[in-house]
């Protein structure tokens, strides 16, 4: 188990949601200014139905959908709000369990700078996703899993690309400053283990760096992002210059259905604390 950092402030007791707060996952416009989602829709009428079912077993946040196998998420918030900072926690994903770390995030809970955790086929890990500010993807591998003799899965590989349902083109690593590949991910990533994450935000338009197990992942820019739905000053308005922390229970939709999210799956969290940034001589790391 990771011992707390002196750098660093626990916001989360390892007993308690105190200092934590659900929401439903509910559909959001794809980026700032489009239409958004009919709310008389039966679609999101059962979303809002929901939060998932956020626990604390054995010293650790744990997110299941509600009821099991509904097909339908939630959103873990912080009560805190934070601007720039560095974040520090262990997840322990099951597979499939569709996850990830949203960062100044709306009250919502859906917009914001997601750090994905898709723990299931197609997904990718320490890439950078745009809920609800434009859909941007960074990422430079997708996964998929090995299976035993009897189907059960033992680790995770690189996805076959002939096999996907979500390729991965050239414009997603292009969004990316800085991106480890697959083999690197692979070398260090532990399954059916706790992983560290280390996730740094700064800036206005923050620049957002991931590291798993003390290696880089990823690193994106988003002052100089460029892709057609998303705009910096649309999404700074949007968001301001503060926002929660959100862990995510992800819905599942016609095209996976429980392969995005089993039905006993769960996604767990602990150790989960955070340095702000906003004192003086808190130089980015190189």
């Amino acid at each position: 188990m990771q011992k707390n950092d002196a750098n660093f402030t626990p916001i989360f007791d390892g007993k308690t949601l105190t200092g934590w707060h659900f929401v439903p996952r509910l559909p959001v416009p794809r980026a700032p200014g489009e239409p958004g989602p009919d709310p008389t829709t039966e679609k999101y009428q059962r979303a809002a139905q929901t939060c998932g079912k956020w626990t604390v077993e054995d010293g650790a946040i744990t997110g299941r959908q509600d009821p099991p196998g509904s097909g339908y998420g939630g959103y873990l918030l912080s009560d805190g709000l934070y601007e720039d900072f560095e974040l520090i926690f262990e997840a322990r994903p099951d597979w499939p369990a569709d996850t990830g770390i949203l960062v100044r995030a709306s009250a919502l809970g859906s917009q914001g700078f997601q750090i994905l955790l898709d723990h299931r086929r197609s997904g990718n890990i320490g890439g950078i996703y745009g809920n609800g500010i434009g859909g941007f993807h960074g990422i430079s591998f997708t996964l998929n899993a090995t299976y035993d003799e009897q189907g059960n899965p033992t680790g995770l590989r690189l996805e076959d690309p002939s096999t996907t349902i979500e390729p991965l083109t050239p414009d997603k690593p292009a969004l990316l400053d800085y991106a480890a590949n697959g083999e690197e991910f692979l070398s260090i990533w532990k399954w059916n283990e706790w992983n560290t994450f280390k996730i740094r935000v700064e800036g206005a338009s923050p620049r957002i760096t991931v590291h798993i197990n003390d290696m880089k992942i990823s690193e994106m820019n988003t002052a100089d992002l460029k892709h057609p739905f998303y705009d910096a000053a649309k999404v700074r308005e949007l968001l301001g210059s503060k926002g929660h922390i959100a862990f995510e229970i992800h819905d599942n939709d016609p095209g996976m259905g429980d392969a995005r999210w089993a039905p006993n799956a769960a996604c767990r969290w602990r150790n989960i604390q955070i340095r702000e940034l906003s004192q003086p001589g808190n130089e980015p790391n190189i």
